[in-house]
């Protein structure tokens, strides 16, 4: 069998579809015009069934103005249809945010959704993955009409490539898992596939038939034996997981391929790359994730990279709490902390161990508030209580900040019961600590864990940042200190407010 060669005509590559008998529905004369620019339908929920008429293979894209991803595969998807004009596949593009009632119709909310409707049939589309690059989907759209013959070719072409190429070694093409192959090829668009029945290659590589290899450079990542129980879905995770890194590092890059990856438990790692301890701490993290290959996707996140800020709010970690670990279920997005201050190799593992065991506890944005826990001389504040408790304009609230699992804030337990015995005949002082790896923080935070913040009884919100010294006389001087100037504060605020507006108001500092 001969390989398809580079620069066919793009109606050979489409010849087995357009081979295949017109839809009925396709039979009857269709002269209505369609909204059309550089070749892309414009369409809208009155032509869409018109389009679906008239064309036997219609490539949809289902977009979002102004979406930067939806902005990305809209570039891909135009320059694809460039690529493809006078090819049987006719390219449109649908704005779900005008046409709200057809994207409802056909659940295509997604704004880098792409779909090929076949025969006129509007409610079982085939998607398109989402592509990188216009070559993406042009390849996608080959290999959907060619066979498993069309990826044959001589590996010497493939051997120095920088890029992974996923070479399946087969004695045999029509055995069914050869097909399961080349379904794992047309849904991976973006990975090079090669297809060889030479035996003095397949020696070579001291292998024998009916394998799959990844390689590289001519060097074997990976080797994974297939048999009539192969399905598509594994060699599918097979071939994701081990064409990337045991981690990876989460970039403008590397992104969709961490989203799209079918292994859905995610461990992240915020880190600084320009920390002392970074090498040592990424060495213990490569070598965890070798471990789980197949079960958790390894990331590392640069804390040093100010793009990597929006992830870092979704995930609510400041970049003083780095090195920190989190894992997170791409499935229902609930997420675990790693129980230490230190992310070392035995650690990481026990930590991926229990929660693929069910056992890890999962980080709440809140804890349930503890009974009775007011009643203790320091009061245990949660996520649903800290603004509450914090803002009391009456109280001056002085919280401890800490993880349970760090010993530093552990040898401040004592401490704090110290102080708070030493108040508690202060009914406008009240004494507390929070779990910062159990409830999130919706303030504006300095400094690693354990962290002290005074909350001084105000008018407004404030908060002060405490730098001194950790023992009982400083904490106690620094604590009236404060209560002093927040009286004269609010004298102040309170004389501004019964001044007539056009004087000059007077600031405290």
């Amino acid at each position: 069998m001969k390989a398809l060669q580079p620069g066919s005509s793009l109606f050979v590559l489409f010849a087995a579809a357009a081979a295949a008998p017109a839809a009925p529905a396709a039979a009857a004369a269709d002269t209505q015009s369609l909204p059309e620019e550089d070749g892309v339908l414009q369409l809208t929920t009155e032509d869409f069934n018109t389009a679906l008429r008239k064309y036997q293979q219609l490539l949809v894209h289902f977009y979002t103005p102004l979406y930067q991803e939806g902005l990305r595969v809209k570039a891909a998807f135009e320059g694809a249809a460039s690529e493809l004009q006078g090819s049987e596949v006719k390219f449109a593009v649908v704005d779900v945010t005008k046409e709200k009632d057809l994207a409802k119709e056909l659940n295509a909310t997604s704004s880098a959704g792409i779909r090929l409707y076949l025969d006129g049939d509007k409610y079982n589309p085939v998607p398109c993955p989402v592509p990188q690059n216009s070559a993406s989907i042009v390849t996608w759209l080959k290999r959907r009409a060619g066979s498993a013959a069309d990826l044959i070719t001589d590996l010497g072409q493939l051997e120095t490539s920088e890029e992974v190429t996923v070479v399946g070694f087969f004695k045999e093409l029509d055995h069914d898992y050869v097909q399961v192959f080349y379904s794992a090829a047309i849904d991976l668009p973006d990975m090079k596939f090669a297809v060889t029945q030479n035996s003095e290659v397949i020696r070579k590589y001291g292998q024998t038939h009916d394998v799959v290899l990844l390689l590289k450079k001519s060097k074997t990542i990976q080797v994974h034996k297939i048999t009539p129980l192969t399905s598509k879905e594994d060699l599918i995770v097979f071939i994701t997981v081990f064409s990337m890194e045991p981690v990876t590092e989460y970039t403008g890059k590397t992104a969709s391929q961490i989203l799209s990856s079918p292994v859905l438990n995610h461990l992240l790692l915020f880190i600084r790359k320009s920390s002392a301890d970074f090498q040592e701490i990424y060495s213990a993290f490569t070598n965890a994730a070798l471990a789980f290959r197949l079960k958790i996707l390894f990331v590392l996140v640069n804390v040093d990279e100010s793009r990597n800020g929006r992830l870092m709010e979704y995930f609510r970690v400041k970049d003083f709490e780095a090195p920190l670990v989190r894992m997170i279920n791409m499935t229902d997005q609930v997420t675990f902390q790693l129980p230490s201050d230190y992310p070392d190799e035995e650690t990481v593992k026990q930590f991926c161990q229990s929660y693929l065991d069910g056992k890890a506890k999962p980080k709440m944005r809140s804890e349930p508030i503890p009974e009775r826990w007011d009643e203790k001389p320091v009061k245990e504040l949660v996520g649903l209580t800290l603004e509450k408790v914090g803002f009391n304009p009456n109280k001056t609230v002085f919280v401890l900040f800490y993880v349970p699992y760090s010993q530093r804030s552990q040898a401040l337990f004592p401490l704090w019961e110290d102080l708070a015995k030493a108040l508690k005949h202060r009914e406008d002082v009240i004494i507390a600590r929070f779990d910062a790896s159990a409830n999130d923080i919706n303030m504006s935070m300095q400094g690693p864990y354990p962290t002290l913040y005074l909350f001084p009884a105000l008018c407004s919100e404030r908060m002060v940042f405490y730098t001194g010294e950790r023992k009982l006389k400083d904490l106690l001087v620094f604590l009236d200190e404060e209560m002093e100037k927040a009286k004269k504060y609010r004298v102040v605020v309170n004389m501004q407010a019964l001044l007539p507006k056009k004087l000059p108001t007077v600031s405290f500092v």
